[in-house]
């Protein structure tokens, strides 16, 4: 058994204060998801995530993958784990009822995903590409196509993967070479070789579907002429058997830092004369159809640097009550005392937990946007589709650098111990440290922020951001002394925030350069003040639920902690790096790059 525990009660009081639930339930798309609903769903997939998920993660970690000619094998505890995790129609909790899946909001998605990726980092890649798939082909695929493929993806019977990266196109995706020829029946040919195609092969399902990203005859440069293809590796017959093996094979997989039990596949179609495939969509849409699964996995890789705080944060809180370790000032025992009694052990661990709790809420606010967006209609929805376009990129990126934080310092908290593998914590700040780079580094995220969504309806987008940040500050005021600090810290914040802001965009219009230079300190700015209010209204939440009389004082206590703790030490940070981000290029090209090297 995994010490790990699924933080049900946090996930339910976050979704009960910035998940709009309430609002969601009463329109027509989840109008079957009440509070009761998502309650019992949070807690049982909490609980299978505990018992069956977590109990393969240090194996996974141990045992790695065998790679063969013939495929790759994955251990078995978590072939076995996935199977249960089939049986239990947990992947569909989000896809279409009219495909077989839930329906739920990605509210409660994101927390169900939250529990499986701290459960096991490496085997939650398996079912959150088949995710992305899913909602690819929901609103891109043929009828047919959803047919034929869209049911097995969504019950989990067959997974999904992201095929754009190649050996010289990276995030430079129109760069790819891939061919697609098409043939006399409809189908095309596809041939090339793919790079990093997380579970492109495992023997955990039945068939693996791949999406392509191909380029078809005399199509233009660049991204316009790119493709998407359906490839499965078992072609389906018209009975919806399982038919030839398609021609496509993984010739290798990747030796990684971390995530060992997630398969990284070379993949190479078209040895044998060409894969046969079938277009998503219309020729030249690739890049719109691929977005869509892009987007998806963004906010999905941001909930990884949350998933795998929460795990790291979990045993660096129990080894600190274990572990002793000098005494504890001003106490008469002479004892060594356990070392989470003294000073800097309690900074380290409220460092973890404030940041978790704001990695959730922003991801979950994220997630409720989205929601919105989708289930309501005209200005309100097209409204919320903006905040949910702002905040994916700073969810992304945000997330994922606290993750690489919080893991490290969770470490720190084992001191010695922290860096031998036994203890287990090395893990995940292993696991972690792939996240901002995947689906666009974390630079790209800061480059699509204040080039892409910044300018978003003249700016009207991101100034209505901060307008509903500042319209925070009468309930904090009107709480009352313990919400001072809060108050006053998080005003400075957003003002430093309307600042950056406004240099970014000003500057950025004269010279695209000056802004991309502060993009990244921008980015760490945004997602700063953004979490610290968020904090700020789940200790509101709490304050108001203590004021009502729940009984429930030490959770609520701790949450209004959170906020304080997080808003007096850490929301300063913003106007700190407000010179970063107006310090321009200059600088960066004032050396050549021989300048660069090291003497």
């Amino acid at each position: 058994m995994s010490d790990y525990r699924a933080p049900v009660k946090d996930a339910l009081f976050t979704i009960r204060q910035v998940g709009m639930l309430d609002e969601l339930s009463k329109t027509e798309r989840f109008a079957h998801v009440d509070d009761e609903t998502a309650t019992s769903v949070v807690e049982e997939y909490g609980r299978f995530m505990q018992e069956v998920f977590a109990p393969t993660n240090a194996t996974g970690d141990r045992q790695g993958l065998q790679w063969t000619a013939e495929g790759v094998t994955v251990p078995p505890d978590l072939v076995r784990a996935y199977g249960k995790f089939v049986e239990a129609g947990w992947q569909g909790l989000n896809a279409e009822e009219a495909y077989g899946g839930a329906g739920f909001p990605e509210v409660v998605f994101v927390i169900g995903a939250e529990f499986m990726i701290a459960a096991n980092g490496a085997l939650s890649m398996c079912p959150g590409l088949t995710t992305g798939a899913i909602e690819c082909l929901q609103e891109w695929g043929s009828e047919e196509q959803k047919e034929v493929y869209l049911r097995k993806l969504v019950t989990g019977e067959w997974s999904g993967t992201m095929n754009l990266t190649e050996p010289h196109a990276g995030s430079d995706v129109g760069l790819a070479t891939t061919k697609a020829l098409p043939q006399d029946d409809g189908t095309y040919l596809v041939t090339g070789t793919k790079i990093y195609i997380s579970f492109g092969e495992h023997d955990m399902a039945e068939n693996i579907i791949h999406l392509v990203l191909a380029r078809t005859p005399d199509a233009p440069a660049g991204t316009k002429g790119i493709s998407l293809f359906i490839v499965p590796k078992f072609l389906v017959n018209d009975d919806g058997t399982l038919g030839d093996r398609n021609d496509v094979r993984c010739v290798s997989i990747e030796h990684k830092m971390g995530i060992h039990a997630s398969p990284t596949c070379v993949l190479s179609y078209g040895d044998d004369g060409g894969a046969v495939g079938y277009l998503v969509g219309e020729e030249g849409q690739g890049m719109r159809a691929m977005f869509t699964m892009m987007n998806s996995a963004r906010i999905a890789v941001g909930v990884q640097g949350l998933g795998l705080s929460d795990v790291a944060y979990q045993k660096a809180w129990q080894y600190a009550q274990d572990r002793r370790q000098g005494r504890e000032i001003g106490a008469e025992s002479k004892e060594p005392a356990p070392i989470i009694v003294h000073p800097d052990v309690r900074r380290m661990l409220l460092y973890m937990r404030s940041h978790i709790e704001a990695m959730r809420a922003l991801v979950v606010h994220n997630a409720a946007a989205l929601d919105l967006s989708r289930a309501l209609d005209g200005d309100d929805a097209e409204r919320w589709r903006e905040v949910a376009e702002l905040l994916t990129p700073v969810t992304k990126a945000w997330c994922t650098d606290v993750g690489c934080e919080v893991t490290s310092t969770a470490i720190q908290v084992y001191g010695g111990m922290g860096y031998v593998e036994e203890s287990g914590v090395a893990q995940h700040f292993r696991d972690a440290r792939i996240a901002p780079i995947y689906e666009g580094t974390n630079g790209i995220q800061a480059m699509d922020l204040v080039g892409r969504k910044l300018p978003m309806r003249m700016g009207g987008v991101v100034n209505d951001h901060l307008a509903e940040m500042r319209a925070l500050d009468a309930r904090l005021e009107a709480a009352g002394a313990d919400f001072a600090s809060i108050r006053s810290n998080l005003t400075a914040a957003v003002d430093a925030l309307a600042r950056a802001t406004e240099w970014i965009m000003t500057n950025g219009l004269a010279d695209p350069k000056q802004a991309l230079a502060g993009a990244t300190p921008y980015l760490s700015m945004f997602g700063n003040v953004t979490g610290g209010w968020l904090l700020a209204r789940l200790a509101l939440g709490a304050h108001e639920e203590l004021a009502a009389g729940s009984d429930d004082v030490e959770f609520l206590r701790s949450k209004i902690v959170s906020a304080r703790f997080y808003a007096e030490p850490y929301l300063p940070r913003a106007a700190g790096l407000l010179g970063a981000v107006q310090a321009g290029d200059r600088d960066l090209y004032a050396v050549d790059v021989d300048g660069l090297a090291s003497l």
